[in-house]
C-alpha cells in the first residue's frame, strides 16, 4: 500500500483578510513532491484557510491513490487536535470544514501530526504565493520549473524567516497578522453546583458531573493584560489536553484552558505597521465557507457505514437491588440468579436482531459473565477492554448513597460539586472516568469502523457515551435512568458525528 505525506497550511493577512492556502503531497518512501495545490480564497481567517488547505491536500492524495495511507503534517495545533478527535469542534463555522475533510478519505487511512512551523515551509510558501497572486488579481499557477532565486524574508508573523521564491513572484510577503495568538474570552468566575441524584441505584445516581472546561472554538480576544478565569471542568474527560501549549509558536490560540483560577500576562508580537493585534471571531468569514448541515436530515449521503455500539449494561448482582456503590475497586460481585436470567433474555433479543459482529466487555466479573452468555448464543468470542470498566468508588464501595452521606458528608458534597474530586480513600474522579471513556470510544470507533459491536459495560460508561454523543449539558446525566441488562445504541460516523439510536430498552426483560 502506498503512503503519502500531506503538508498543508493557510494564512490570512488581517485575520480575517485576504487569505490563501497551500498543500503538497509527498511520496513517503522517496520524498518526491508529487502534487502542489494553492488557491487564493478571498477574505477569510487563518483557521478557515488552514482547513481549506487540508481539504485540498487530502483530495490531491485521494486522486493519486484512493487506497493510500496518508500522514497529514500541519503546524496548526487547532486543526491537528480537532481532526484527531482530541479537541471538540464547537465553533459552528469550523464544523462543516472538519466534516468535509473527514469525508475525503476513510478515517482509518489518515493520521495527523503537529509539526513546528519551520518544518512546514513548503506549504507555507505555496499559501503566500496564492495570496500574492490574489493581490495581483491572478489565479495561482504552479511553476514550470524548479523554484529559483534567493531566500526572501517572510514577513508578518513577527519574525524574519528564510523562504524560497518562485520565479517572477518577487518578495514573498507575509500575512500581516498574529497567527495562533494568545486569545481570551473574558474575565469571570463560573460556579456550578450539580443537582444531587434523586433515587435510583447509587452508582447510577452518582453520574459524572462533566462538561465544564472542554476546548472551545469561541470568540476570544488577544491583548496584553491580566486575565483571571475560573473555567468549568472538562467534558468527556478532555482534561488531559486542557492547557497544553501550542508548541513551536509560543502562543495559546483556541486552546483549552486549565481548570482553576489563574493569572496570565502576555505581550503578543504586533503585526507589521504597528497596529494592535486582534484575533476576531471566525463568524466574520462564515460567508466564505460551505455551510451544508452535517447532522440530521441535512447530513451528506456519503459518510459510509458507521461504527455502531450496542451498549448492554450487565445483569443484576446482589448489590444492584440494594442500590449500593459497586465500581471497579470493590468486591467485584458476580451476577445473581436474576442477573443470569437477564443476560439470557438479552442474548435471545440480540440473536434475533442478528446484527452483532463482535462482543467487547469490561474486565469486571459481572460484565464478563453477561458478555459470555450473549457471545455463546451469537457464536462469537469476547474481547476484554479495560477502558470499559466502572468508576472506582474508593472507600464508598459497597455502601449506599445514604450511608456515604452519613459517614463522609464533606467528601460527598465535594464529590457532587466537582468532577475532579475523588471519592474518599482515593477512588477515581468522574473527570478521570470521562477522559478514559472518551479515549476508549475513539479507540474502539477506529478499530470497528463500519461494524456493529456489542459493548457490555456499566452505568457510568454508558451514560457518559450517550451524553457525549448528544452534546447534552452535564446535568442531563442526572436525568437518565439506566436499568440492569438494558440496551442502548450509538452510531459513530466517519465525519465525527454521532447518532443515538436507542436508550434504556428493557422490552426483552418483560
Amino acid at each position: 500500500m502506498r503512503e503519502f505525506i500531506v503538508e498543508a497550511d493557510g494564512g490570512s493577512r488581517g485575520n480575517p483578510g485576504p487569505a490563501g492556502y497551500g498543500s503538497v503531497v509527498i511520496d513517503a518512501v522517496t520524498g518526491e513532491t508529487l502534487v502542489e495545490r494553492a488557491e487564493y480564497i478571498g477574505v477569510a481567517t487563518n483557521n478557515v484557510a488552514e482547513y481549506r488547505g487540508l481539504i485540498a491536500g487530502l483530495r490531491a492524495a485521494r486522486d493519486l491513490d484512493p487506497a493510500a495511507r496518508v500522514r497529514v503534517r500541519m503546524d496548526s495545533k487547532l486543526v491537528v487536535e480537532q481532526m484527531s478527535g482530541r479537541w471538540q469542534i464547537k465553533h459552528p463555522d469550523m464544523r462543516p470544514l472538519a466534516a468535509e475533510a473527514a469525508r475525503v478519505l476513510p478515517r482509518s487511512q489518515v493520521t495527523y501530526e503537529w509539526i513546528p512551523r519551520a518544518q512546514n515551509k513548503h506549504a507555507d510558501r505555496l499559501a503566500n504565493e496564492a495570496m500574492d497572486a490574489g493581490k495581483r488579481g491572478e489565479p495561482w499557477t504552479p511553476p514550470t520549473g524548479e523554484a529559483a532565486g534567493p531566500e526572501a524574508p517572510v514577513e508578518g508573523r513577527g519574525e524574519p524567516r528564510a523562504q524560497p521564491q518562485r520565479p517572477g513572484t518577487g518578495t514573498v510577503q507575509g500575512r500581516g497578522e498574529l497567527r495562533d495568538q494568545p486569545q481570551r474570552s473574558g474575565t469571570g468566575t463560573t460556579t456550578e453546583a450539580p443537582t444531587p441524584p434523586s433515587g435510583g441505584e447509587a452508582a447510577s445516581a452518582g453520574a459524572p458531573v462533566e462538561g465544564r472546561g472542554e476546548p472551545r472554538d469561541q470568540p476570544q480576544r488577544s491583548g496584553t493584560g491580566t486575565t483571571t478565569e475560573t473555567p468549568t471542568p472538562p467534558s468527556g474527560g478532555e482534561a488531559a489536553s486542557a492547557g497544553a501549549p501550542v508548541q513551536g509558536r509560543g502562543e495559546l490560540r483556541d486552546q483549552p484552558q486549565p481548570s482553576g483560577s489563574r493569572t496570565t500576562t502576555e505581550t503578543p508580537t504586533p503585526p507589521p505597521g504597528g497596529e494592535a493585534a486582534k484575533a476576531t471571531d471566525d463568524r466574520r468569514a462564515a460567508h466564505n465557507v460551505a455551510t451544508t448541515p452535517t447532522v440530521g436530515w441535512g447530513a451528506p449521503p456519503d459518510m459510509g457505514a458507521p461504527a455502531t455500539f450496542v451498549l448492554l449494561r450487565h445483569g443484576e448482582t446482589p448489590l444492584t437491588p440494594q442500590k449500593r456503590f459497586s465500581g471497579s475497586g470493590g468486591s467485584d460481585p458476580s451476577l445473581s440468579d436474576v442477573g443470569r436470567q437477564q443476560a439470557e433474555r438479552a442474548a435471545t433479543a440480540l440473536a434475533a436482531r442478528g446484527t452483532i459482529q463482535a462482543v467487547v466487555a469490561s474486565p469486571l466479573a459481572r460484565t464478563r459473565e453477561t458478555a459470555a452468555v450473549v457471545a455463546a448464543r451469537l457464536g462469537l468470542d469476547v474481547t476484554v477492554e479495560d477502558g470499559l470498566r466502572e468508576t472506582d468508588f474508593g472507600a464508598w464501595e459497597g455502601l449506599t448513597f445514604g450511608e456515604v452521606r452519613d459517614r463522609y458528608p464533606d467528601d460527598m458534597n465535594a464529590w457532587l460539586g466537582s468532577p475532579d474530586v475523588e471519592p474518599t480513600g482515593g477512588g477515581e474522579s468522574f473527570a478521570a472516568t470521562a477522559h478514559r471513556m472518551a479515549e476508549t470510544r475513539d479507540r474502539l470507533t477506529a478499530a470497528y469502523a463500519g461494524r456493529t459491536v456489542l459493548l457490555v459495560t456499566h452505568v457510568t460508561p454508558i451514560k457518559t457515551l450517550v451524553r457525549l454523543a448528544l452534546g447534552a449539558p452535564p446535568e442531563s446525566l442526572f436525568r437518565m435512568e439506566l436499568s440492569a441488562a438494558s440496551l442502548s445504541a450509538v452510531a459513530y460516523y466517519a465525519d465525527g458525528n454521532a447518532s443515538v439510536r436507542l436508550f434504556n430498552d428493557t422490552s426483552h426483560l418483560r
